[in-house]
């Protein structure tokens, strides 16, 4: 048999134990989500990437310069949340110089929405996210 008082000391056990865990748990949902949040950064950029280098690859002479191919990868990032001032593309061997190859490496500054996240992780913010595509003119 139970008495009141019993039942009472064990919601604020129960209390406790919630107060303890509720860190944890919210620092596993917001690195979740940040995780989520980075990928899809990610994901992004490598398809502006993609874009850039596709178009430097498609037109015939003259070739198109790198600082297009850089334009058109920008203009993919407009309205998908990336910021342009975070990513810098950098286009090599369009034009003359290499006939066969075209690569477009995109560096993505990718800065967390929560930034305790990454001082609890002991992950540096922001965190560099390198990506490169490599199309062959056809």
């Amino acid at each position: 048999m139970t008495t009141g008082m019993q039942k009472l000391n064990e919601r604020g056990v129960v209390a406790a134990e919630f107060a303890l865990l509720l860190p944890v748990f919210l620092l596993i949902l917001f690195g979740i989500i940040e995780f989520g949040m980075m990928m899809y950064g990610r994901e992004i950029v490598t398809n502006a990437a993609r874009e850039g280098a596709r178009a430097g690859i498609v037109q015939g002479p003259p070739k198109r310069t790198g600082g297009e191919i850089t334009s058109i990868s920008n203009n993919y990032l407009t309205g998908t949340g990336i910021n342009l001032a975070d990513v810098t593309f950098t286009p090599t061997g369009e034009g003359l110089a290499s006939p066969n190859m075209l690569t477009v490496t995109a560096v993505y500054n990718y800065n967390f929405l929560i930034p305790y996240i990454p001082t609890v992780v002991g992950i540096p913010n922001p965190l560099v996210i390198t990506t490169q595509v490599v199309m062959r003119h056809e």
